[in-house]
């Protein structure tokens, strides 16, 4: 009989099908970190999104045999703890591969065509004012043409690679920053800011990411470009990021992920900036109907190969 708990069952609208194996399950709408422990107790295996399982909780869980995150990051897990204690770690791949490139692509029209800027202006009248039949007072860029870097070269950035091309975009995939050798069909990181109109991140949040976007690296692009960031908050400098937005290094970002989430009052100043040029959602980039359920199923999927003893998603 195998014991699992679901930590945070509210992250995913979606149905879950039980395990075809003998189990008890139990759920919970969301988890605070005192909680964790407890509520896994005698757990043979944990289901998570974003809570943390580190080797203080690991020490405390000797049953525990399996980590199903329902997501595909992983930086919430201990993994090198995990490792030494001989507990699985499974993750979910690309089952956003439609989805978070779709909002991505959203963030880069809204930004290119200034949406948000012509609708604050009709909403204040200035439409209504106007001398001819249009307002030009934003400059309007179309995607055709235009130049997409993609930083992570993974399912969803090529994905994101083939949306961009169906739209008419000239893409870059980006070399890894630092790389003494640049890949066939790759181009050097420093080269792709510089000659990118938008750039897109589609990276793991791990200790040669973190920060891998801050104020020299947006200095290095162009004043008309934008930025997007649906991978991970501490991809990219937050600070630096308001910075260049404010001094108008870059055009705009969209922003789908912060570096703490969800962001209480006062914590992070990017979701209280009043820009036209700056879009933030609140990490939905991955949360359409039909991605949550190819997730909830694939998350089964994971934790039956685990119990047969196969090898899925470790």
């Amino acid at each position: 009989m195998q014991h699992i708990v679901f930590l945070e069952r509210n992250t995913l609208r979606a149905e879950i099908r039980p395990p075809a194996f003998a189990h008890e399950w139990r759920e919970y709408g969301e988890t605070r970190p005192e909680e964790v422990v407890e509520r896994l107790k005698g757990a043979s295996i944990a289901v998570v999104n974003k809570v943390r399982i580190g080797e203080a909780e690991l020490r405390q869980l000797p049953a525990l045999k399996l980590i199903a995150v329902a997501a595909t990051g992983t930086d919430n897990i201990d993994l090198k703890s995990c490792r030494e204690r001989g507990v699985g770690v499974s993750n979910v791949r690309g089952y956003a591969t439609h989805t978070l490139p779709e909002h991505v692509l959203m963030l880069i029209l809204a930004l290119r065509r200034n949406l948000a800027s012509y609708g604050r202006d009709v909403r204040a009248g200035k439409w209504q004012r106007a001398e001819q039949f249009c307002l030009l007072d934003h400059p309007i860029r179309d995607l055709h043409a235009s130049t997409l870097g993609i930083v992570g070269y993974g399912a969803l950035g090529q994905s994101m690679e083939r949306l961009a091309r169906a739209v008419g975009m000239h893409t870059l995939v980006a070399e890894h920053k630092g790389a003494g050798v640049v890949r066939e069909g790759r181009t050097a990181f420093a080269e792709v800011l510089r000659e990118s109109d938008i750039v897109t991140l589609h990276t793991p949040l791990n200790d040669e990411t973190r920060n891998l976007i801050g104020a020299a690296e947006l200095a290095m692009m162009r004043a008309e470009a934008v930025l997007i960031n649906c991978a991970r908050g501490g991809v990219v400098d937050e600070l630096a990021l308001i910075e260049a937005l404010r001094a108008g290094v870059i055009a705009g970002a969209g922003v789908d992920v912060l570096s703490r989430e969800p962001p209480r009052a006062g914590q992070n100043a990017l979701v209280e900036l009043d820009l036209p040029n700056l879009i933030v959602t609140p990490h939905i980039a991955w949360a359409s109907l039909q991605a949550m359920q190819r997730l909830a199923d694939q998350l089964v999927d994971n934790i039956e190969a685990f119990v047969r003893g196969e090898g899925r998603n470790l």
